[in-house]
C-alpha cells in the first residue's frame, strides 16, 4: 500500500534537508543525542536488570524502578554528552577556520564536567569503565610515541596478577574504598562462598531460605 501522497512529500522534504551540508553539524548533534539515548538503554538496562535482581533487596515494584532509572540516567547523559561534545566541536571549527587535537580535549572536559560531575553509581561505573581503558591506551601511545619503552615480553599476565592482587587485598582490608557494585560481586563469591548450613544452601541457593 503505497504511503499518502502528503507523507510521500513530507518525507521528501525530510531527505532533502538531510543531505544538506550547511546543516550537517547541527543535524549530527540531533543523531548523537539519539546515539547517546540508545546506547545507553542498550548498555545500563541488561546491566541494571541482573545487578537489580541479584543484589538488591526490596519489592518488585521498587526493583523495577530501580532499573528504569537507572536507565534513564544513562541514556540521557550520554545524550548531553555527545550532544555537548559535537556541539563545542563544531563550533571550535568554526570560530578557528581549522580543527585541532585540543578542541577534542576541551569539549569533551566541558562536556563531562557539566553532565557527569555528580558522583552517583551511574556516573561512577561509566567514568571506571573509561579511566581503566584510558590508561591502557595511554601506555600503547606512550610506547608508539617513545615516551615508554617497548616492552621486552608481554605485560598483560603481570598487569593482570597485579590488580587481581590489589582488589582481593581492598577487599579483604579496605572494602569501603570499593565501588558499591564491585563489593556486592565480590562479597557474593568470595564472603557468602564461607557460609552454608546443608545442601540446599550449599549447592542450591546461596543463601538459606527462611522457614516459615
Amino acid at each position: 500500500m503505497a504511503a499518502p501522497p502528503q507523507l510521500q512529500a513530507l518525507l521528501l522534504a525530510v531527505n532533502t534537508l538531510l543531505r544538506k551540508r550547511r546543516y550537517h553539524a547541527v543535524l549530527a548533534m540531533l543523531k548523537g543525542f539519539r546515539n547517546g539515548v540508545v546506547y545507553g538503554a542498550k548498555i545500563r538496562a541488561p546491566h541494571a536488570l541482573v545487578m537489580t535482581f541479584l543484589f538488591r533487596s526490596g519489592s518488585f515494584r521498587d526493583k523495577l524502578r530501580a532499573i528504569l532509572q537507572a536507565t534513564y540516567t544513562h541514556s540521557r547523559n550520554l545524550a548531553y554528552f555527545v550532544f555537548i561534545y559535537k556541539g563545542l566541536c563544531a563550533l571550535q571549527s568554526q570560530v578557528q577556520g581549522a580543527t585541532y587535537q585540543a578542541h577534542s580535549f576541551l569539549a569533551a572536559f566541558i562536556g563531562g564536567l557539566l553532565v557527569f560531575r555528580e558522583n552517583n553509581n551511574v556516573n561512577s561505573q561509566i567514568n571506571m569503565y573509561i579511566t581503566s581503558r584510558v590508561l591502557s591506551a595511554l601506555c600503547r601511545l606512550g610506547v608508539e610515541k617513545g615516551y615508554i619503552p617497548e616492552p621486552r615480553w608481554e605485560p598483560f599476565p603481570m598487569v593482570t596478577a597485579v590488580m587481581w592482587g590489589l582488589v582481593l587485598w581492598l577487599f579483604e582490608y579496605h572494602r569501603h574504598t570499593l565501588q558499591p557494585s564491585l563489593q556486592s560481586s565480590m562479597t557474593y563469591l568470595y564472603d557468602d562462598s564461607n557460609v552454608w548450613h546443608d545442601i540446599s544452601d550449599f549447592l542450591i541457593y546461596n543463601k538459606s531460605r527462611p522457614t516459615k
